[in-house]
């Protein structure tokens, strides 16, 4: 019984993910996920509650895995490479671009990220930001002590411009495509090293 149960969440999760990322938050209707998932109502009901919790556990489903890894990267950053800027940000980077690399629905979740920053949905970013924010913070607390000529609000601006970029990258909508040949891998780890090298650049700069 519990293998059925979690088999239809997840069922209702994937079809969730895709219309979202099709047609967004508010263009979704719960009858359009109940037949892409082939379930009923009740499911939704009995798994989730409401829309706004289906919304929630997309989320949660994708950036749990994900804020993990940031973390235990990050205190392994911290242990081996202490003051250096380089690891803490890899540690930012490369779990990101390692889930828009996912063949099982990465993709369309990237998709269903442009959609939270396109729509203004208030309970969607305050879900966001009371689950996650934890994760910022220490990346933010964690970046200041390799970069202790920035005051805080000239530190947040550059956070800010890291996030924008990593969103941009995780997209995959940039000029620089897969060349024939290269491994997904390959090219994933090489975006990533490059977004960090500039990434360190703008970070590290002096204040004009």
């Amino acid at each position: 019984m519990a293998s059925t149960q979690f088999s239809t969440k997840d069922r209702i999760l994937g079809a969730a993910e895709e219309l979202f990322a099709l047609h967004g938050f508010g263009g979704t209707s719960l009858r359009q996920v109940t037949s892409r998932a082939d379930v009923n109502i009740a499911a939704v009901n009995y798994h989730f509650g409401s829309k706004e919790n289906l919304i929630n556990e997309v989320f949660r489903r994708r950036m749990d895995d994900m804020s993990r890894q940031r973390l235990a990267l990050l205190e392994r950053a911290r242990r081996e490479h202490p003051g250096e800027l380089g690891p803490v940000l890899a540690a930012f980077v490369e779990p990101a671009l390692a889930l828009a690399g996912d063949r099982h629905g990465g993709g369309a979740f990237i998709r269903v990220i442009a959609r939270a920053y396109a729509e203004n949905n208030d309970s969607l970013r305050r879900f966001l930001s009371e689950q996650y924010g934890h994760v910022l913070r220490e990346f933010a607390r964690a970046i200041a002590g390799c970069v202790p000529h920035l005051d805080k609000e000239q530190l947040y601006w550059r956070l800010d411009f890291l996030s924008g970029a990593l969103t941009y990258a995780m997209s995959d909508f940039g000029l620089i495509k897969r060349p024939a040949g290269v491994a997904e891998v390959a090219h994933r780890k090489r975006a990533a090293d490059e977004l960090i090298r500039f990434a360190a650049a703008g970070i590290k700069s002096d204040k004009t």
